[in-house]
């Protein structure tokens, strides 16, 4: 078949067409509503730099496979407890949650601890989930696979390293329950999550991070973000992004996933492109960070 300048471009339009929406779903709450304004306006989504830089959770639901990564002179060995599972990346929106609280309780000059207190109701309404019975189960599960997911790394945070082993959180617990619905909860973060907090080894995050659809492209997001933050790109070998994401696809196939984010443009806040000659992905800023 003969490619024209205008077979590829009409080629281009029904890839767009086809992946319209694909990667972001809709905002599923308006802020509009007082309280729901008020929740969204007292936070600033934060993510801690360590767990962006490296794969430490799962982004298939019932991948509960022990895994390694090796990455320079970092190692982390993943593993699932057998009951509840590996925590997912969409479990992580949780830890999230809490270190953007700690973090708007460091500006306000109130005193923090490694034990956050929040309402289920503010945690999904702000990380774009629905409000129904379901979503509260579903956070349950989530605290359980957080906690017996055990994580064996020497990650640096705040200029500290240590091999050891621990869970996603310390600890968590129903604060206060209501028709058999939890409705406050507690969750302990660990020692060294807290300490990236305390020594403001974060970033923030847009929250249209919680709008993208697949686990891939949250974990796409979290490194552009990390390594595109102080520059105006990024460029990465498509096998070494693999690697990083930390994704189970073969190379075929993620670069069909890239390819895709490319024709969407709908990763938040950076612009994708494939270099299909070079093997090259290229993050630009779509607009100024801060």
């Amino acid at each position: 078949m003969i490619c024209t300048k205008n077979t590829i471009q009409h080629g281009c339009e029904a890839i767009q067409k086809k992946d319209k929406k694909k990667h972001l779903s809709p905002k599923r709450h308006r802020q509009t509503d007082f309280f729901i304004a008020d929740i969204f306006n007292n936070l600033t989504f934060q993510d801690d730099i360590a767990s962006m830089e490296h794969p430490l959770f799962a982004l298939k639901t019932g991948d509960n496979r022990v895994r390694r990564y090796e990455h320079n002179n970092f190692s982390i060995v993943i593993a699932p407890n057998p009951e509840y599972g590996m925590a997912t990346i969409h479990d992580k929106d949780i830890w999230i949650y809490c270190i953007s609280k700690l973090m708007q309780a460091i500006y306000e000059e109130k005193e923090i601890s490694r034990t956050v207190h929040f309402t289920i109701y503010d945690y999904l309404i702000t990380t774009n989930r629905g409000v129904d019975g379901r979503y509260y189960e579903k956070a349950k599960n989530a605290l359980d696979r957080l906690r017996s997911t055990n994580i064996t790394t020497n990650i640096e945070t705040a200029k500290t390293r240590e091999a050891r082993g621990f869970g996603l959180i310390d600890a968590w617990r129903v604060v206060e329950e209501k028709d058999g619905r939890m409705v406050r909860v507690s969750v302990t973060l660990p020692d060294w999550l807290y300490r990236s907090v305390t020594s403001n080894q974060v970033l923030t995050i847009s929250p249209d991070y919680f709008r993208l659809r697949k686990p891939l492209d949250r974990r796409i997001y979290e490194l552009a973000r990390k390594h595109c933050g102080s520059q105006k790109e990024w460029k990465i070998r498509l096998e070494l992004l693999l690697k990083k994401t930390g994704s189970s696809e073969n190379l075929r196939e993620f670069r069909r996933s890239i390819k895709s984010l490319v024709a969407t443009n709908e990763l938040p806040d950076y612009n994708v492109f494939y270099n299909l000659e070079s093997d090259l992905v290229n993050f630009t800023q779509k607009y100024k960070l801060v």
